[in-house]
């Protein structure tokens, strides 16, 4: 089983790494993630699950392990993240099915370390 908390810490070094690199790409990104979030029409909560549900279908690791941790920082409960992932099965078959429970994994992991 994967430790999507330590995934998310040692994520997070390696994009500040890769800001350093590259800092007009990597601002530029986090401009964009942040505009994206930001409530409007939609709550942050919603599109944190929103794009739960993309890391899912596209089958992204790291993106899981962030999505679940913001959406439940954003106050997402552990059912809305799993009909989260019950629309993901929908629209991508039987492999979202196995990234679906390493969401899941990730919720009750962000859990037990007191998120």
């Amino acid at each position: 089983m994967k430790n999507f908390p330590s995934q998310y810490q040692e994520l997070n070094t390696w994009m500040q790494n890769l800001g350093a690199a590259i800092p007009d790409v990597m601002g530029g990104f986090a401009q964009l993630h942040e505009k994206a979030i930001e409530k409007k029409a939609l709550d942050s909560k919603t599109k944190e699950l929103i794009a739960l549900g993309i890391a899912i279908t596209v089958r992204c690791d790291g993106c899981i392990a962030f999505h679940v941790h913001d959406a439940m920082a954003g106050g997402a409960t552990a059912a809305e993240i799993a009909e989260t992932i019950g629309v993901a099965i929908l629209m991508g078959g039987g492999p979202s099915v196995v990234y679906g429970v390493e969401a899941m994994q990730a919720v009750q992991q962000y859990k037990e370390s007191g998120l």
